[in-house]
């Protein structure tokens, strides 16, 4: 069993531009009226902001908005950035550059394609200093880096940040690996108990008949395609005072996530 507390969350997805947004969508059934098409990556100078793909935006504006729900300070912190596919777009971009002129490459899509582009700008714009790791495990990926995360505070991180993002995927590559939308969510998680926050208890088993995976919940049939949507019943408890979550963890696994909310 490994635990933490849950000191701040951020959430940013199409159509909810916050935790707060997304919050009272679970609990009242409503949206804002203009909600914005990208997020603003307010964390990077303005030459950055305008050469970050929305992946990068999306990341940067949740991984903030928990650094500031928590009232941590970014540079402080490790932090743990996982995507299922990194930028799709890009990547479709590259592929079809190189099989028809090579030549023609931007640059800058260039530098941002590698699959740490959004941990790489993370650094960058917190002045952080601490590790960051960034990691992919297919439809995994949530819940694996929640792992990580956790095996870092239990080998004495004091903090953690973790960020999960993922985006719309073009062209060829929308056919093998789909994914819709915009979607982000991070956790800051501590060692140090807080009265107040929940608290998360998480174990990992390889049932001999594992649960379906739960796509019943509101965010999740609103985010449906999305590849980070496995993250979602986490995410959907934490709005809703539940106790318990269960997630894919991968090759037979799950991860079983006690909430405790006192």
């Amino acid at each position: 069993m490994l635990e933490a507390t849950l000191e701040g969350v951020g959430f940013w997805c199409s159509g909810l531009p916050s935790w707060q947004a997304a919050c009272e969508y679970l609990r009242l059934g409503v949206r804002p009226e203009a909600a914005p098409a990208r997020p603003t990556a307010q964390l990077l100078a303005a030459n950055e902001r305008r050469r970050a793909p929305e992946t990068v935006a999306v990341a940067l504006e949740v991984a903030l908005a928990a650094c500031h729900a928590a009232d941590r300070d970014p540079a402080s912190l490790p932090s743990v950035f996982t995507s299922t596919h990194g930028d799709l777009a890009i990547t479709d971009y590259m592929c079809a550059a190189l099989a028809d002129d090579p030549r023609t490459i931007s640059p800058t899509r260039f530098h941002n394609s590698v699959h740490n582009a959004a941990a790489g700008y993370w650094t960058i714009g917190a002045g952080a200093l601490p590790p960051a790791t960034a990691l992919s495990a297919h439809e995994a990926s949530f819940a694996q880096g929640l792992l990580e995360a956790l095996a870092q505070l239990a080998s004495g991180s004091e903090a953690v940040l973790l960020v999960g993002y993922d985006s719309q995927s073009t062209g060829p590559l929308g056919q093998v690996s789909p994914s819709r939308g915009l979607l982000g969510g991070a956790l800051l998680l501590s060692q140090t108990p807080s009265p107040g926050r929940p608290r998360l208890q998480v174990s990992l088993s390889c049932p001999a008949d594992p649960p379906a995976q739960d796509t019943a919940g509101a965010l999740a049939r609103w985010m449906h395609g999305n590849a980070m949507q496995p993250m979602l019943p986490l995410f959907e408890a934490l709005a809703l005072g539940r106790a318990q979550a269960q997630l894919a963890a991968g090759n037979g696994q799950w991860l079983s996530i006690g909430i405790s909310h006192d």
